[in-house]
């Protein structure tokens, strides 16, 4: 998971400063490029050290997406209707969510998908979820052929005629829709064109190709440091700021808590299943056959001899020092069984997943082991609580849908700045209701109304950046802060993480605190309302 988090961390970064060079749409052909290749690519891998090398670039591609998809969309909106449309553009954050869930759900459970050719290429559930979850980015990289460069890029950058073009073609459309297809387009105003860097073209005659393909990466990466010192340079070096404290407290409260959610639930189903384990003690069994599931037990100082153990499932069953003389395994599977400190004489495994690390401070005298299963032989289907991860992903994705249709209706009514600070102020008070979360549901109704509320602040959040960056370094100046924002989230994944099971007290006050501060520092934003983009 955190793999993931260091690409995307890197790729907003760069693809955000490169987007501010070479163009919108450009840079999103690239990195969605990118991350459809190694998303693909690391659905077939067999090596973990490659998987994670693919997943790492997978992200440092789909990093790239946010910032610059944001940028390119915002400069083809009216002002009037910039904050519902681009909130209406943060909703398909959400139904990716929705999407990713869902096909989790109903695709990993279902280990009978797997095959296998020999014993060096595997192919399990989870690598159709991986090339089902690319598919998305494959039919964006279609649709991004047929679109349109940003004009307001292209006047940036004084191409003039290709943004009139663009311009008009957006017009015409727009007046045919309305029924008025008669009307012309006309410009009374160009703004006058930058100069254009041309130092990328050093040593061109001279030098080799890796030469000035090193001297132009060179320049290219160094154009985007530039642009990104210039995010702190007067008008915008307070707004970035301001900007960097906000988005770095919702992402830390928002992911920190986020992981500390299911977690959470996990450990309160943990406990609620320990409470009901059964004890038996002094068990004196010979000449029985068991062929039946045993789940949740503890049987110590037991004596078994001449049994047969048939065709049976163990679910979290442990035995202690006990002895097994005589006896048969046979067709045994087994999910967090162990046998600790245990003797077995004479006694014979016959098609089990019973392996040496289950057998703790035991000892086998004479045993015979055949045909030994290896890995998890554990299915779904006798493991709610799998089952019950996704469906918690789910419902959690879910609860943002009314969250996400509120802030785009209201958006450019009541203000980006109202919005992102009650929102943020309401997230971090909400928090303040988990000490009360004693059961499942009640946690799984905390997580959908904290969600909910939250993702109000995240919108806000992405509408006032666009509009805060002028168009030179707009890409660049979202792309820091969304690198700041995965940053964020592998700090908060780590605090909370580690605090699960152990207080509340602490991911609560220090979830609230955060959240609250950060909303009182969005309220010292200028308001982008009526404001052109630069």
């Amino acid at each position: 998971g955190s793999i993931v988090y260091l690409g995307m961390m890197v790729g907003a970064f760069f693809w955000g400063g490169l987007a501010d060079k070479v163009g919108r749409r450009q840079s999103l052909l690239i990195c969605m490029s990118v991350n459809g290749f190694f998303a693909f690519l690391s659905s077939f891998v067999q090596g973990y050290g490659f998987f994670l090398f693919c997943r790492l670039f997978s992200g440092f591609g789909i990093g790239g997406a946010v910032p610059t998809v944001f940028s390119y969309f915002s400069e083809v909106l009216a002002r009037e209707k910039r904050g519902e449309h681009l909130s209406w553009l943060c909703m398909f954050w959400m139904i990716g969510g929705i999407y990713a869930s869902a096909m989790a759900w109903a695709i990993i459970p279902h280990y009978g998908w797997s095959f296998s050719m020999g014993s060096a290429y595997q192919f399990h559930s989870w690598r159709v979820f991986v090339i089902v979850c690319a598919l998305p980015c494959v039919s964006s990289v279609v649709a991004l052929t047929f679109m349109p460069e940003s004009p307001r890029f292209l006047l940036e950058i004084g191409k003039h005629d290709e943004a009139w073009m663009i311009l008009k073609q957006i017009h015409d459309t727009n007046m045919r829709a309305r029924g008025q297809p008669e009307k012309v387009f006309t410009v009374t105003r160009i703004k006058t064109p930058k100069q254009i860097d041309e130092l990328i073209e050093i040593e061109s005659d001279t030098g080799t190709w890796y030469r000035r393909c090193f001297v132009r990466i060179r320049t290219e990466l160094y154009g985007i440091w530039l642009t990104f010192m210039r995010c702190f340079n007067y008008p915008v070096k307070d707004n970035t700021i301001k900007l960097t404290a906000v988005w770095f407290t919702l992402s830390f409260g928002y992911y920190g808590l986020s992981v500390w959610f299911p977690d959470v639930i996990k450990h309160l189903q943990s406990d609620e299943y320990a409470s009901r384990v059964k004890h038996f003690r002094n068990e004196e069994v010979s000449h029985f056959v068991f062929n039946f599931t045993l789940e949740n037990q503890i049987h110590s100082n037991g004596q078994y001899i001449n049994d047969r153990f048939i065709m049976m499932k163990f679910k979290s069953v442990t035995f202690e020092d006990s002895l097994f003389k005589n006896c048969v395994f046979e067709d045994i599977t087994s999910l967090n069984t162990y046998f600790r400190n245990c003797t077995f004489v004479n006694t014979t495994f016959y098609n089990t997943d019973l392996e040496q690390y289950k057998f703790v401070d035991s000892e086998l005298i004479n045993c015979t082991f055949f045909h030994i299963r290896t890995g998890c032989q554990i299915s779904f289907d006798d493991d709610y609580s799998a089952y019950w991860i996704y469906f918690v992903n789910f419902l959690g994705t879910l609860a943002v849908l009314p969250g996400n249709i509120v802030s785009a209706l209201l958006m450019d009514r009541i203000g980006r700045l109202t919005m992102l600070g009650g929102s943020m102020v309401l997230s971090g008070i909400s928090c303040f209701f988990l000490w009360f979360g004693t059961s499942e549901s009640m946690m799984i109704g905390m997580l959908c109304l904290y969600n909910g509320l939250t993702i109000s602040a995240w919108n806000s959040l992405d509408v006032i950046t666009v509009e805060l960056y002028p168009t030179d370094r707009r890409a660049t100046g979202f792309g820091f802060l969304n690198a700041l924002c995965k940053a964020a989230a592998v700090l908060g994944n780590l605090i909370f993480g580690s605090l699960v099971g152990i207080t509340k007290a602490i991911p609560i006050l220090l979830a609230s605190t955060v959240l609250v501060c950060g909303g009182l520092v969005g309220l010292r934003l200028p308001d982008t309302r009526t404001q052109v983009l630069m």
